[in-house]
């Protein structure tokens, strides 16, 4: 594996599987805050320090169990900054490691679907994705990787407290449990302003595609827990999927109704998005991913049977401002960027009809 290998390709190899739910959840993500404790953390420590925790993960790395899945060590000072972008674009690592210059590194799998981050907010953050609604599963690989970190490092940990992390936001189980949701029915129908507060006084946290801070493009939303202290791991999980599971049946409710009240609206809104992206010539990343977002719900409901769901998958990714011009093999202006993701919209979706063409 190398660094070109994660570059090159807009979907990991696990966003090209079916999980459960996965009309509504795109990707169930958990991750795990640690800190070593023979440094101080990541606000505190010095460059050596940071270069010492690096090398120490590195070193242990040799002995990672092969049955958790093979991992490419990549130093951050080996990362161009657009390559960090393609990567945060892709989810593999965060907007705070993608500032990271010469002390950070992550581990990927081949797979993608296990990153860890060295030397983020935290020394260490362990991410596990899975397609669909698959948080326990999510949860049982990332402890397992969590327990062979432990048996190779002393983690900080307080009896009380437990573990102690550079945000006391996440101090206790140092879990962070979240699902990527595409919601467009109880968007249209005006719904989801009045769900938000409801999920937030259950301490869940609702926000953009990219976390902490950003839009939801595309209607997409990221769903997490903001409690870490108090609960174990497993009602954490048990929590966010008892309300997931009430908002993805919120959601099919919204889109059945929008299909019995507003039929002809609805398809048309959804063909002219699919009018938009295939014939449009320039074409701004917001309105790029609200015309995705439209015709992922006309597949979904069946007007569309042309175009794979995995097509759009990649195309989410591929329009982002990174992989644009890592795809491009340069900077490109806001303008030139605007061209770029015209033309390969264009290009995808003509070529992704003509393989379901052949197919039939």
């Amino acid at each position: 594996m190398s660094l070109e290998k994660f570059l090159s390709n807009a979907v990991s190899s696990w966003m090209s599987e079916e999980g459960p739910n996965s009309d509504i959840v795109l990707s169930s993500r958990v991750r795990l805050a640690r800190n070593l404790t023979d440094f101080r953390f990541s606000t505190l420590y010095s460059s050596e320090e940071a270069r010492e925790i690096v090398d120490r993960v590195k070193e242990k790395l040799t002995s990672y169990p092969k049955n958790l899945g093979e991992l490419e060590f990549l130093p951050t000072s080996e990362i161009q900054p657009l390559q960090k972008r393609v990567l945060m674009e892709k989810h593999l690592i965060s907007p705070n490691l993608a500032e990271e210059t010469n002390y950070g590194a992550v581990l990927l799998s081949s797979e993608e679907d296990i990153s860890i981050m060295v030397n983020e907010e935290d020394h260490i953050r362990i991410q596990c994705l899975y397609p669909g609604l698959q948080l326990k599963e999510a949860l049982k690989k990332a402890n397992q990787i969590d327990d062979w970190f432990e048996s190779e490092f002393d983690f900080a940990f307080d009896e009380k407290h437990g573990y102690l992390t550079t945000c006391p936001t996440n101090v206790g189980t140092g879990l962070r449990a979240s699902v990527m949701m595409h919601l467009p029915g109880l968007v249209l129908t005006q719904q989801l302003n009045r769900i938000i507060p409801a999920i937030n006084q259950l301490g869940l946290v609702v926000r953009g595609i990219y976390g902490e801070g950003s839009e939801a493009l595309g209607n997409i939303f990221q769903i997490s827990n903001q409690t870490t202290l108090g609960k174990s791991e497993e009602d954490i999980v048990e929590d966010l999927l008892s309300v997931v599971k009430q908002i993805i049946e919120k959601e099919q409710s919204a889109r059945d109704a929008l299909v019995q009240t507003s039929n002809i609206q609805l398809e048309d809104r959804i063909f002219r998005s699919l009018g938009v992206l295939e014939h449009s010539r320039i074409i701004e990343s917001k309105e790029a991913a609200k015309c995705l977002s439209d015709v992922r719900l006309g597949i979904d409901l069946g007007y569309i049977k042309v175009i794979s769901k995995n097509i759009l998958n990649e195309l989410m990714i591929l329009t982002q401002p990174g992989f644009l011009q890592q795809y491009s093999g340069g900077p490109l202006r806001p303008n030139e960027r605007d061209i770029r993701r015209s033309s390969l919209i264009r290009e995808r979706i003509k070529l992704d009809k003509d393989t379901c063409e052949e197919e039939k």
